[in-house]
């Protein structure tokens, strides 16, 4: 992913524009990443795929086993106290 500081982005709109039709262009303020520029084709990509719901009978095998075998992060341990309830 490209990046860019604000100042950047202000003096080479246009360029930048043409640049997140390609990629998402990460652009900082203050040396930290504040936006992410994409295209709207990206966008709505990301949205049709953030309300795409499988029924468990649409899982593979493989897909089944993934998630059998799947190991939780440390730093998201905690949320197994929330299937104690």
């Amino acid at each position: 992913m490209a990046s860019v500081t604000i100042t950047e982005l202000q003096r080479h709109i246009g360029d930048i524009q043409e640049l997140a039709l390609k990629e998402p262009v990460s652009i900082t303020r203050n040396g930290r990443e504040k936006y992410i520029l994409l295209s709207t084709e990206e966008y709505q990509r990301l949205k049709r795929r953030d309300r795409q719901v499988l029924g468990v009978e649409e899982l593979s095998e493989e897909d089944i086993r993934d998630i059998a075998t799947a190991n939780v992060p440390e730093e998201y341990a905690y949320l197994n106290e929330l299937l104690d309830d």
